[in-house]
């Protein structure tokens, strides 16, 4: 290969490598658009749309937006700057969950690295189980949980709350989360609840449900 060929290969890569080190300002937020300076040039850009420089715009208001860059969602406030470099940046995990013909959205996961069935359930403040999913995961809630009440449509009814190591869903893994064991039988299907549901983000697609990782 000629010397005058490697030079412009040189130039080539070194542009690539130039362009992946872009900055990102959020210069104005407004519902549904937001104004952005990607390497000294400005763009006002609308849901849905995307810049010369591949970064899309999902969602905006008066306080954040959210880019995608790269592939990988990211939140800004106005005002904040960042580097692009996004090669090494992992991705969030995304886990879909289709409903069933109820409408219900169940989904496969594991609490201290046993499988279970979960449901998701907004409404419910702590994972919940009942004694014998406990006792199948291995749970000493009588002995190290602590005791409480719970209203349920059946009444009040005696819980325990206890902390769970790891609670995995998919891809997501959290860990020390609460959760009430209920001294009976109900739930029969362990809940999803705000102990996990809250420290991930849920959106919907149409009738699809997906929690995304934070």
């Amino acid at each position: 290969m000629s010397r005058p060929a490697c030079i412009i290969i040189l130039a080539v890569v070194i542009g690539i490598t130039v362009q992946a080190a872009d900055n990102i300002t959020i210069l104005g937020l407004f519902r549904d658009k937001a104004v952005i300076e990607i390497d000294g040039r400005r763009h006002t850009l609308s849901v849905g749309e995307e810049t010369d420089d591949g970064v899309r715009l999902l969602s905006a208001d008066s306080e954040s937006a959210v880019l995608e860059i790269g592939g990988v969602e990211r939140t800004f406030r106005l005002g904040e700057r960042i580097s692009a470099t996004f090669n090494a940046v992992k991705s969030r995990h995304v886990v879909p969950i289709a409903p069933d013909e109820q409408g219900m959205y169940y989904v496969n996961g594991s609490i201290n690295n046993f499988q279970v069935r979960f449901v998701v359930d907004t409404g419910a403040t702590l994972i919940s189980m009942n004694r014998h999913h406990a006792r199948r995961i291995g749970l000493e809630y009588r002995l190290e949980g602590r005791k409480a009440t719970s209203s349920t449509a059946s009444g009040i009814a005696p819980i325990y709350i206890v902390t769970l190591d790891k609670v995995r869903v998919g891809d997501i893994e959290l860990r020390d989360i609460q959760a009430a064991v209920h001294d009976g039988d109900f739930p029969q299907t362990i809940l999803l609840g705000n102990s996990f549901l809250g420290q991930v983000s849920l959106q919907r697609e149409g009738k699809l449900l997906e929690l995304h990782q934070r």
